[in-house]
């Protein structure tokens, strides 16, 4: 795969595309943002989580955690489960995109779902590295600031329960989980790691349960795994 340079309109093209996806993506972090202090997290706590660790999926699973109660580290290890997939995107990217040193160790940071999908069906490595970096850089900056929006007037309703935005934290989970839905694999998945999750519940500290859930997710990616032929 080449690096050449791109016509005009292909690069106008991937940059629309690109930034379309951030603007959309981005603007969700406003949801995080109140959640995050609704959950009990102080604004800079959840403009820290945005910054650094900036993976949807994954923040939602730690504020989930605290706002039932659970202990931090529980709420760490479950968001650490969920970005494992990064992971493997990072090892299809990394000689799709061809950087090293510094460059890859700063791309690794806005190595998300989006920002992989709008890079590898790219059919030259220019191409993909304009769509994974206009993907990946505006999601980053937007959901940043739509962060900041969202703790801050979160923040200023005083306490966010009596507005029920304590309950927007599964609500933004089942969001995530919803589109994935599809597939009746998907499904069977979901009802046993829900059916594991609420069996423990009364015998396990708050937290653990969405541990046993994602336990019985990654089991079932174990075993359903297709052979390589």
């Amino acid at each position: 795969m080449t690096a050449a340079p791109l016509p005009d309109q292909e690069r106008r093209g991937i940059v629309r595309d690109s930034l379309g996806v951030g603007v959309a993506t981005g603007a969700y972090g406003v949801s995080f943002g109140a959640v995050s202090v609704a959950a009990g997290l102080s604004v800079w706590q959840t403009c820290a989580l945005s910054l650094l660790v900036f993976t949807g999926a994954s923040q939602f699973a730690l504020v989930g955690v605290v706002a039932a109660g659970g202990a931090p580290l529980s709420g760490a290890l479950t968001a650490l489960l969920l970005g494992t997939r990064n992971t493997l995107y990072g090892l299809r990217l990394a000689p799709l995109l061809d950087w090293h040193g510094a460059r890859r160790a700063a791309a690794a940071h806005v190595l998300i779902d989006e920002s992989t999908a709008m890079s590898v069906t790219r059919e030259s490595r220019a191409a993909a590295r304009l769509g994974f970096l206009v993907t990946g850089v505006s999601i980053f900056v937007l959901w940043n600031l739509a962060t900041l929006a969202g703790a801050l007037a979160g923040n200023a309703l005083g306490d966010p329960r009596q507005y029920g935005l304590d309950a927007a934290v599964g609500a933004a989970f089942l969001a995530l989980l919803w589109p994935r839905l599809h597939k009746r694999s998907n499904q069977l998945v979901a009802v046993a790691a829900a059916a594991v999750a609420l069996g423990v519940v009364p015998i396990v500290p708050a937290g653990v349960p969405v541990l046993a859930a994602a336990g019985v997710a990654l089991l079932a990616g174990v075993l359903m795994k297709e052979p390589v032929r």
